[in-house]
């Protein structure tokens, strides 16, 4: 028995009536497949598989806990469901090595997730003390801590400026640098610390957290998110059938910035300028379904409050492209 309790107590999916009114239309037919590239701990999942009784579902996930209590939670649809341990960029491969061709419906719920956060010792929150970890798979790859210990003051300011938009970028990593050197870093309190010495009082007071920024830089580091992501959502795309539908929660602007452009392109197409007729091949692959980006209403915010920064977006593919599986 876990100790923190079940995934349905412990998760609530962001915005997940509205995700299932998106992509339910594409997964009624019999044969439909759904996709959750994030599974986490299986929310959206289970109201897809709830919604849609035909379908099946192939969910992805590199945390190997958030697979396990999304396999107690979903254990209800045994024979409509498959937890794959992969990073959401393998999604073409994982769909190859269990035999399916074109999917209906794929979702990405980005970021951190509610599991990664509410576990203390894996380093993701910067409100109590943790071992600076910070990966998603706990089986490999470098931590926060080494990220910090190892890399040089240039590396370390270019990942706190691009991913963590950090203004005092420069301030910070020479302080990490002139720090580790009488100590490795090891635990977050020790970096909350510095970071509430480096970045400036008044800076603190109108832009929230001082750790907020450089934690996420850190943890897109260490998990190589946005180079993941660049790859993961054409990959989903070509892997749509034609009618099918993807729907994308982001929680920061990098991520959202990649959605938006990968979408809005394949919903503009690309006929060269001048060229009277619009060919076939250059017309539009995508329709999109949202208006820009939606945003959580208040009342499910004051419910779960981790759900104020997401934007979705979502699109259908309308027709066939060179090298997609539709």
């Amino acid at each position: 028995m876990n100790p923190h309790g079940a995934a349905d107590q412990r998760h609530v999916p962001v915005l997940r009536d509205r995700i299932v009114e998106l992509l339910a239309p594409a997964l009624t037919g019999p044969g439909a497949v759904f996709v959750d590239g994030t599974l986490g701990m299986g929310g959206h999942t289970e109201a897809v598989l709830r919604a849609c009784p035909e379908a099946r579902a192939v969910g992805i996930d590199r945390d190997r806990d958030a697979l396990a209590l999304a396999r107690e939670r979903l254990a209800p649809f045994k024979g409509r469901f498959t937890a794959v341990h992969a990073v959401y960029d393998e999604l073409d491969s994982v769909l190859s090595d269990i035999g399916i061709a074109s999917v209906q419906g794929v979702l990405f719920d980005l970021g951190v997730s509610s599991l990664q956060l509410d576990e203390d010792q894996r380093g993701f929150a910067y409100r109590q003390d943790a071992p600076l970890d910070m990966r998603m798979d706990q089986g490999e790859g470098p931590t926060a801590a080494d990220v910090l210990n190892t890399y040089a003051e240039p590396d370390l300011e270019r990942i706190l400026r691009s991913y963590g938009e950090e203004r005092f970028a420069r301030r910070i990593a020479a302080a990490v640098v002139r720090e580790r050197t009488k100590e490795p870093f090891t635990t977050s309190a020790r970096l909350v610390e510095l970071l509430r010495s480096a970045v400036p009082a008044a800076s603190q007071r109108s832009g929230g957290h001082p750790a907020k920024r450089t934690f996420q830089a850190l943890r897109i580091e260490v998990n190589h998110e946005l180079d993941a992501w660049q790859d993961a959502l054409p990959r989903a795309v070509g892997a749509l059938a034609v009618g099918g539908r993807i729907a994308v929660l982001s929680y920061h602007s990098l991520e959202d910035r990649l959605t938006k452009q990968t979408l809005a392109a394949g919903a503009r197409g690309s006929t060269p300028e001048g060229l009277p007729v619009e060919l076939p091949e250059h017309a539009p692959y995508l329709m999109l379904l949202t208006r820009g980006a939606e945003e959580p209403e208040r009342d499910e915010i004051e419910t779960n409050p981790r759900a104020a920064s997401a934007r979705l977006r979502a699109a259908e593919r309308i027709r066939a492209t060179k090298g997609s599986h539709s």
